[in-house]
Formats: C-alpha cells, structure tokens, sequence
C-alpha cells in the first residue's frame, strides 16, 4: 500500500469512530507499524485535518475535513489514465487535446508515488474502427447542451435524403464507430438520435429550449426503458 493509499485508509478509518480510538487499535487494523501511524496522523495534521488525541489517549477525527482532490488511490490513478488515454484516441480533436493537458495538469501536482503510477500505467486503449469526420464542430453540440439552447440543424439520414430540424439536445453518447447527439425533436415530436457525421449544418438559436437538460435525459431514458419492455414482451 503506498502513503497516499493508507492516508485514505486512516481517514476513513477516524471516520469510522464517534469516539477517541487508539493508536494501537488502528495500527492494527491498517497493518503498519505504531510509529508509522503516528507519521501519517502527523501528515494528515499538517494538510489540515482536524485530528485530536495523543499516544496513549487515542484519536478522534474532527467532521468537515477532506484531503486535497488530486490524492487518488490507485485504483483511481489507473482509472483516470485509461479514461483520458480512451477520449484522447476515440472523442473529436478538442475534447482529445482536453484530455491530454487535464491528465497533464493532475500528474504535475501528483506525489512523487502516484505520478510514477500515473507515469507507468499499463492500461491501454486498442485499435477501433476509424469514426467518420464530422462537418460541424463537435464543440458547438457541446456548448449547446450545455446552455440548454435549441439547434437548427441540416440533416441527411441513412438514405442520404435532407432535412432541416430543431432540435433541444441534451446529451452526445460516443460509440466505437460513431458519435451520436440526443435531442427532442420539433419537426416529430419526439426523441430523436442524429449521428454527428450525418449533420451537413447546424446554428445555435438564442432561444433556450422550455425544459431542464436533466429531464430530457430523464425522459428519454424512461422511453427508452418502455422501448425495452415492450420488446420483451
């Protein structure tokens, strides 16, 4: 286990207890040395945790309390590396560029211990299948969802037959061949998924559309989920 690690461990550990524990008592339960618990109750002391008690007394974790952000356990630490290596070979070019300065920007600030975790991650993204270059810049989708405003889109389907649409979009799912973006249609009243290949144009309207981005989501899950239940029966 490294240092990082058992400082998460002592922390939930101190959580754990209402009342003053030993030193001995939670050396045991982490499996370290009473010397090396009262060196990690000190580091956690000097990164602001509001930790009471002496040797021979016990300890008691004050409430309110959470250790920096950038201290991940390894777990983490691999999850984080396959995520960004993932979006920066399978998303658009920006959100690829984003991904590589963000795990740039946590690997700076990492301890010594974890940035060589980070550093030697041997968890791999494959080869997929080349997606399709879109026409539209996948940040204007982006930024839409986000503002909750309407798009006007120009739109070819499988057939390569036109239309023009607005829609509300609330999410863009990413497959290993194609990105997709979400949306309440107007021009059918009802959901509708265009693959972003697919979008010949689109222009962001002013105008927001009449309901929240999460209950969209919400409810096109819960279609989705009748879609469902209805093919199995």
């Amino acid at each position: 286990m490294s240092r990082s690690e058992r400082l998460f461990v002592l922390l939930d550990l101190l959580r754990r207890h209402r009342r003053p524990v030993s030193g001995k008592a939670l050396a045991q339960e982490m499996g370290v040395s009473i010397r090396t618990l009262y060196r990690d109750i000190a580091s956690l002391q000097a990164q602001g945790a509001h930790i009471e008690g002496e040797p021979g007394v016990g300890y008691v974790l004050k409430p309110g309390f959470l250790l920096p952000p950038l201290m991940f356990t390894l777990e983490e630490i691999e999850a984080l590396a396959l995520g960004s290596r993932w979006v920066a070979e399978r998303a658009d070019g920006r959100l690829g560029t984003a991904a590589r300065g963000a795990l740039a920007r946590i690997e700076a600030v990492l301890p010594a211990d974890l940035r060589a975790e980070l550093e030697t991650s041997a968890l791999l993204i494959g080869p997929g299948p080349t997606i399709p270059g879109d026409r539209v810049d996948p940040a204007l989708l982006r930024k839409a969802i986000r503002t909750e405003r309407k798009l006007w889109l120009a739109y070819s389907d499988a057939s390569a037959a036109p239309s023009q649409r607005v829609v509300w979009p609330f999410a863009l799912a990413f497959f290993d061949q194609v990105r997709v973006l979400l949306g309440w249609c107007e021009l059918r009243g009802d959901f509708r998924a265009f693959r972003t290949d697919r979008i010949q144009d689109a222009e962001l309207l002013d105008a927001r559309y009449p309901r929240r981005r999460q209950a969209l989501l919400k409810a096109w899950r819960q279609s989705q989920s009748r879609g469902h239940d209805a093919a199995g029966n």
